[in-house]
């Protein structure tokens, strides 16, 4: 039987993790504009970003160590710069600062903030034990 800690620290559920944040991301950020154009619409937005953590994990490591803060944080900030790299030259789209900010805090929010939950409930369960 595995421990709650093995099953947590397996680097294919933590990238669901942060996948899972930038699905959110996407669909959070197009419904408050009110854009629907689908899946083509939600996959326009998404990849940039989608790649740009592909690459952060394997620039990082994260793999090996996916709840180390200092991977995570660098992996959230390549998310963000390369993902915003990729939509503007990519994809064509001009660079706004609003975006670029509300697209930092929600990405490294949602990326640190799970991290953060899981090291919280092991020290808790740490604790108890």
């Amino acid at each position: 039987m595995h421990d709650d800690r093995e099953r947590l620290s397996r680097p294919w559920r933590a990238l669901l993790g942060d996948v899972a944040v930038l699905v959110v991301f996407v669909l959070v950020g197009r419904r408050s504009h009110h854009e629907d154009a689908g899946l083509t619409g939600f996959l326009r937005v998404w990849w940039p970003f989608a790649v740009a953590l592909g690459v952060a994990w394997i620039v990082t490591g994260l793999w090996r160590a996916p709840l180390t803060w200092s991977r995570a944080v660098i992996a959230w900030l390549v998310t963000v710069a390369l993902g915003m790299a990729l939509r503007i030259v990519v994809e064509d789209r001009e660079f706004k600062v609003a975006f670029a900010i509300v697209t930092l805090v929600f990405v490294g929010a949602g990326m640190l903030g799970w991290r953060a939950v899981v090291r919280w409930r092991r020290a808790r369960v740490g604790t108890t034990a």
